[in-house]
């Protein structure tokens, strides 16, 4: 959508730095291209290097937030039980931000349960992995699976859990995924 769109920061703007994972400010008056538009998170190059940026920000970027999707927002209307597969669709929603292919696809989810509260609502508890154990982005993306689950109306926790078995390796990326990354 905004890809490959340049931008000249209006204003200063917090930020992930990629891939450390340390948060950052961007001056404002920066210079840089907006590289990833996925998930609702942004992906930019600035002469400091990539960061991550939310969909917030977009105005310091000079960009309009686009329009919200009815999968995205909670609903007022009465909450029956939480569909698994609303869940797994939120996470098709998130993104490592330096791979064009969500964290499903990417094949990092290695669990989702569904977890039925006693006291009512719903907890997900879900298991993932990152394409390799050092990257520092690893905590965002878990933050970001988290409040996208979050969002589905029943649920009221979400544990998002990194984990380290077994090893991540590209055969499990999923076909979508591969085709993604021109790997077919």
């Amino acid at each position: 959508m905004h890809e490959n769109t340049e931008f000249t920061l209006s204003r200063e703007v917090e930020a992930i730095q990629i891939p450390s994972g340390e948060k950052t400010t961007l001056p404002a008056g920066t210079p840089g291209v907006v590289t990833q538009t996925l998930g609702g998170s942004y992906t930019i190059a600035t002469y400091q290097g990539l960061a991550r940026v939310s969909e917030k920000d977009l105005d310091a970027l000079g960009l309009e937030k686009p329009a919200a999707t009815d999968s995205a927002a909670r609903t007022d209307e009465a909450a029956g039980p939480v569909d698994e597969k609303a869940v797994w669709d939120q996470l098709r929603q998130c993104y490592d931000p330096e791979i064009p292919v969500n964290i499903v696809d990417l094949g990092l989810v290695y669990d989702c349960q569904l977890v039925q509260k006693p006291e009512g609502g719903s907890k997900v508890e879900v298991k993932m992995t990152l394409t390799a154990p050092g990257c520092g982005m690893g905590p965002a993306i878990a933050h970001d699976a988290q409040s996208k689950i979050l969002s589905i109306e029943g649920v009221d926790e979400a544990d998002v859990q990194l984990v380290w078995d077994p090893p991540w390796n590209q055969n499990m990326i999923s076909e979508a995924g591969r085709m993604k990354l021109g790997m077919v």
